[in-house]
């Protein structure tokens, strides 16, 4: 959780010194390239939580070779999918940015950041496939160091080369390289301790296990999916009814949203270890009881966070923003106060579906991350945007995650542990 932590302060540091020293327009448009963004994400966090489910009931077993099998076809398969992800983007992005609803005001800023970005998704998404299976085989706290501190570089280089360098956006891309630099070297201890049980072999056999892996990591893969194809749509409504403005000002909530997954995903990713290690053993009480650890871990988070919008919302959107910028200060202000209902269970929602992850229940997991990341949202966004004026369509958002929590709350009862050894 703190790993996860110090990469969520990484990005709102990199967002508020974006905010603050470039603009409006220039944190916009990295909020513009957040669909692509969630799509390699997806792809990669779908086979890192598909093959460290999957390694860990192998570890649970004692079939180590196994386990050994899907970290070494993951890894592999990650670093393919990443290069020609880069190659095709890179020719098309004229196209993509059209996609994306640039204009502009926007387009310099982020041909600027991409170009670099591109690149180095390519270290950034192996380093983190890597960085689950590390912690699958009992080396947690290497690989923590190696988030925190990649973390902390990227601030403080995001501060050096914006504020300090005045390199513009492209300082931002060039911090993350040498972040992610500094962060896969120290995971790559890993290979020379002692302890390790999993070994990375290129030469591999029988590659559609990976397919059936990456099936249990469905979820993950659409709730990162599902959620870069809300904000294009987000995107595309604001636009059309609040202008490049409207996306600014949305950027400070999606900052906020941002990091109250984060902190779940902290508690997620453990859980899916714990989980699936303890399915292999069958010890279905332990996996009551740190399933509901976690689960009332996050909604107090949830709620913490949603008290801090009511009564601070203010000192939040001046993180983001400079001072001058008085209307979209006032529209982020405004936004919030219809949103902050979604972090008192959005968090809970990714913990649930989590646990379905876990125990080998890909389908109703999914049905989960369906919910409250695509059908639920697009579906009342697109009519609360016809039925409302402004931009109070946007209580579409916390209403589907509430949905979401009823459907999620059934399926786990069905599901629930002491139920798993007749499922």
């Amino acid at each position: 959780m703190l790993g996860l932590i110090a990469i969520t302060t990484a990005n709102l540091v990199d967002g508020a010194v974006v905010g603050n020293y470039l603009g409006h327009n220039a944190l916009a448009a990295i909020t513009l390239l957040i669909p692509y963004f969630t799509l390699v994400f997806a792809t990669a966090l779908m086979l890192a939580i598909g093959g460290t489910v999957r390694a860990g009931k192998y570890i649970g077993e004692g079939n180590m070779a196994a386990a050994s099998a899907i970290f070494s076809k993951s890894i592999v398969a990650t670093l393919v999918i990443s290069s020609i992800a880069a190659i095709i983007t890179t020719l098309v992005k004229d196209l993509l940015f059209s996609v994306l609803g640039a204009s502009a005001e926007v387009i310099t800023y982020m041909d600027g950041y991409f170009s670099i970005i591109t690149w180095v998704l390519i270290l950034q998404l192996v380093t983190m496939v890597l960085y689950y299976f590390v912690r699958a085989d009992d080396h947690p706290i290497l690989a923590t160091t190696a988030l925190v501190t990649g973390a902390l570089i990227n601030i403080a280089l995001d501060i050096l080369f914006i504020g300090g360098l005045g390199m513009g956006i492209e300082g931002a891309a060039y911090a993350t390289a040498i972040a992610q630099s500094i962060q896969i070297v120290i995971l790559s201890r890993y290979f020379f301790s002692p302890r390790r049980t999993l070994k990375l072999s290129v030469k591999q056999t029988h590659w559609r296990e990976l397919q059936t892996s990456a099936y249990n990591g469905i979820s993950e893969f659409i709730n990162e999916l599902s959620g870069g194809l809300i904000i294009l749509l987000l995107n595309w409504l604001l636009i059309s009814r609040l202008g490049v403005d409207g996306v600014a000002a949305f950027t400070v909530v999606n900052y906020l949203i941002f990091l109250s997954l984060m902190m779940a995903y902290g508690f997620a990713d453990a859980l899916h270890l714990l989980v699936s290690q303890n399915l292999g053993a069958k010890k279905f009480e332990r996996i009551q009881q740190f399933t509901l650890t976690a689960l009332v871990s996050v909604l107090i988070m949830g709620a913490l966070l949603a008290l801090a919008l009511v009564f601070a919302n203010q000192w939040v959107t001046h993180i983001f923003l400079d001072a001058e910028q008085a209307a979209i200060h006032a529209l982020a202000e405004s936004l919030i106060t219809y949103i902050w209902p979604l972090f008192l269970i959005n968090s809970a929602n990714i913990i649930l579906s989590c646990y379905l992850t876990a125990v080998h229940q890909p389908l109703p997991s999914a049905i989960i991350a369906l919910s409250r990341s695509l059908f639920l949202p697009s579906i009342l966004l697109i009519n609360f945007y016809w039925l409302m004026s402004g931009w109070q369509f946007l209580s579409a958002l916390p209403l589907a995650e509430w949905l979401t929590g009823v459907l999620a709350l059934i399926l786990c009862w069905h599901y629930r542990p002491s139920q798993l050894s007749r499922v």
